[in-house]
């Protein structure tokens, strides 16, 4: 059997469950590394025999961490500890942060123009495409929102046009409220159906025809959020 394995948990602390049902029991003398440090975790997995735990919950996994020989861990994380504690790394670390930093801000302002391309609103809803710009690129652009904004697997219009229709559907219809039955295939229906009166009131603002804004589920969510004009 291969050292280095993917296998998810069980009830029973050490032992998982391999990719073929069978069940394994942790070695003698290995320990389990939590997730959430990734540069450790390539140390470790890199010093020799590993096995990743995953956890499958409906369509999201989520890491458990990493069993490994308890020597390789603690040599790892001492080695790693160390280097960290080198004023090079804390440059490089304030480096990094502010390369991030920049590459972020310069993110939102491609995001929120493209979120202005797909709008494409008459001239005299200019306001309210710009304050729309805002709200949805305030909520979708941040590093860890989860959010299409995020995703790198559709270009970037794509990503525009999802965050507006997602936007448009928690801040201008019921979905928040509905019920929806536990049927497969119900959520995605009603959020089609949500997303085509979505278009229909975006399409309002392509045209430059005044509307009455107090009947208008846009303007008043622009209206109730105060959401600021670039």
């Amino acid at each position: 059997m291969s050292d280095s394995l993917t296998v998810a948990p069980t009830s029973e602390p050490r032992r998982v469950r391999a990719a073929d049902g069978t069940l394994l029991t942790v070695p003698a003398g290995w320990a389990l590394l939590p997730p959430g440090d990734a540069g450790l975790t390539r140390r470790v997995k890199a010093a020799g025999p590993s096995w990743t735990v995953v956890e499958k919950k409906g369509r999201k996994v989520f890491s458990r961490g990493v069993w490994a020989p308890e020597p390789h861990i603690l040599s790892a994380r001492a080695a790693l500890e160390a280097e960290r504690a080198t004023p090079a790394y804390a440059r490089r670390r304030e480096a990094d942060a502010r390369r991030r930093e920049r590459e972020q801000a310069e993110y939102e302002v491609d995001f929120a123009n493209a979120v202005l391309r797909f709008l494409a609103f008459a001239p005299s809803f200019t306001s309210h495409a710009k304050r729309l710009a805002v709200a949805v690129s305030a909520h979708a652009t941040p590093v860890g929102s989860g959010t299409v904004a995020r995703t790198e697997r559709i270009p970037l219009e794509r990503r525009a046009e999802a965050a507006v229709i997602a936007w448009m559907r928690h801040q201008t219809t019921a979905y928040d409220n509905l019920s929806i039955p536990r049927v497969k295939g119900a959520r995605r229906e009603v959020r089609r159906e949500l997303a085509e009166i979505s278009r229909a009131v975006l399409d309002l603002h392509r045209r430059d025809v005044p509307h009455a804004p107090s009947a208008c589920p846009l303007c008043t969510s622009l209206q109730r959020l105060g959401a600021p004009s670039l």
